[in-house]
C-alpha cells in the first residue's frame, strides 16, 4: 500500500476513534461569572455537584468575575463548541447587556447555545438600619429629600442588582449615589458595615441578614410576593407601580455545542433539579426551579432582550465597558 495512503487511512482511524469517545470523557469546566457566594456561584456549584456525580466525570467551577458577569460570559463563548466549556448566564449578563452596553464582545443569542434555564432568584432591596425608612414610601422620600444623600450597593456596573436599583430610581424619580464591587459577596459586607446605605439583591442572602437585625429588609422586587417571605411587600404594591424585576440564571456553551450533547446536558441538569437534595436547598434559599427545554429557555432569553431594551431606554440607563 501506498504510503500517504497508509497514513491517510491511519488518520481517518484515530479521528474516527476519538470522535466515537462516549460523551463526557474529560472534565468539564464551568464558568461562573461573578464573585463566589452570589446567587450565581450557589446555582453554578448544585449545577457542577449534580453533573460530577451523574457522570463520573468532575465539572469544575470557575469563577470568572467583572463587568457586571460579560467578562467570564465573553470567555465562554470564546471556548471550543464541544460541550466541555459551559457557562452560568443570568438575566443581567444574556439579556440587559446587549442594550446596556455599546460594545459588548458577544451575542447573546448567536453566541451561545442554550441548555437549560436552572431557577427564578427573587430579589430583594436591604438598606442599612441607620437609615430611618421603615417601608419603599419612606425610603422614597429621604431620597427625593436630598440628591444623593443616599447610595445603593451593585455587584457590578450592569448587573441586575444595579439595573433593579437604576429602575427603582426612574420610576421614584430619586437621585441614589451608585457603588459598584466586584461582587454580591463584598458589595452586601459593604451594605452592613454602613459604608452604603441599601442594595437589591438575593433575597436569600438579604433575609438572614435581617433577621439578624444587621440590614432592613423592606420590600421585593417581584410581580408577587416570595414564598420564602410572604409577609415582606413588593415594591410595586408598596406604591411604586410597575416596577418588576425577576432575574433568573441558567446553563449556556458556546455556539455550535452538537444537539446530542446540547441534549444530554438538558437532561442531566434536569434530573439534578428534581433531586431531593437540590430540592430542599433551593427551598432553603427561596429559589424556585425552571427546568424545561432548551428551545423554552432560548425563547425566554429572546423575550427578555426585548423586555430589557425597554427598561433600559425608558429609564435611560448608560454602562460603559
Amino acid at each position: 500500500m501506498d504510503m500517504k495512503v497508509l497514513i491517510f487511512a491511519l488518520a481517518l482511524l484515530v479521528a474516527g476513534t476519538a470522535h466515537a469517545q462516549p460523551y463526557p470523557s474529560k472534565p468539564i469546566r464551568l464558568i461562573v461569572p461573578f464573585a463566589p457566594g452570589g446567587p450565581n456561584d450557589l446555582l453554578g456549584r448544585m449545577v457542577g455537584q449534580k453533573l460530577t456525580e451523574q457522570w463520573g466525570q468532575p465539572a469544575v467551577v470557575e469563577n470568572r468575575g467583572g463587568a457586571g458577569g460579560t467578562v467570564g460570559l465573553d470567555a465562554a463563548a470564546k471556548s471550543p463548541g464541544d460541550g466541555y466549556t459551559l457557562a452560568m448566564g443570568g438575566s443581567s449578563n444574556m439579556t440587559v447587556a446587549p442594550s446596556l452596553y455599546k460594545k459588548l464582545p458577544y451575542d447573546s443569542i448567536r453566541d451561545f447555545s442554550p441548555i437549560i434555564n436552572v431557577a427564578h432568584v427573587p430579589y430583594a432591596v436591604g438598606i442599612n438600619p441607620t437609615v430611618p425608612a421603615k417601608n419603599v414610601k419612606e425610603l422614597i422620600a429621604i431620597a427625593k429629600r436630598k440628591a444623593g444623600y443616599l447610595s445603593y450597593a451593585s455587584s457590578g456596573t450592569g448587573s441586575m442588582s444595579s439595573l433593579a436599583a437604576e429602575l427603582f430610581k426612574f420610576l421614584a424619580g430619586a437621585n441614589v449615589v451608585h457603588i459598584p464591587y466586584k461582587g454580591t459577596a463584598p458589595a452586601l459586607t459593604e451594605v452592613v458595615g454602613g459604608q452604603v446605605d441599601m442594595m437589591f439583591a438575593d433575597l436569600a442572602l438579604i433575609q438572614p441578614l435581617a433577621k439578624a437585625g444587621k440590614l432592613r429588609l423592606i420590600a421585593v422586587t417581584g410581580t408577587r410576593r416570595a414564598p420564602a417571605a410572604r409577609d415582606v411587600p413588593t415594591i410595586s404594591e408598596s406604591g411604586l407601580r410597575g416596577y418588576e424585576i425577576e432575574p433568573w440564571f441558567g446553563v449556556v456553551a458556546p455556539a455550535g455545542v452538537p444537539r446530542d450533547i446540547v441534549s444530554r446536558l438538558n437532561a442531566a441538569i434536569a434530573s439534578g433539579l428534581k433531586s431531593s437534595d437540590v430540592i430542599q436547598r433551593l427551598d432553603a434559599l427561596g429559589y424556585e426551579p425552571i427546568g424545561g427545554t432548551a428551545e423554552q429557555f432560548a425563547a425566554t432569553t429572546k423575550s427578555d432582550i426585548a423586555k430589557y431594551a425597554r427598561i433600559i431606554s425608558q429609564a435611560g440607563i448608560k454602562a460603559e465597558l
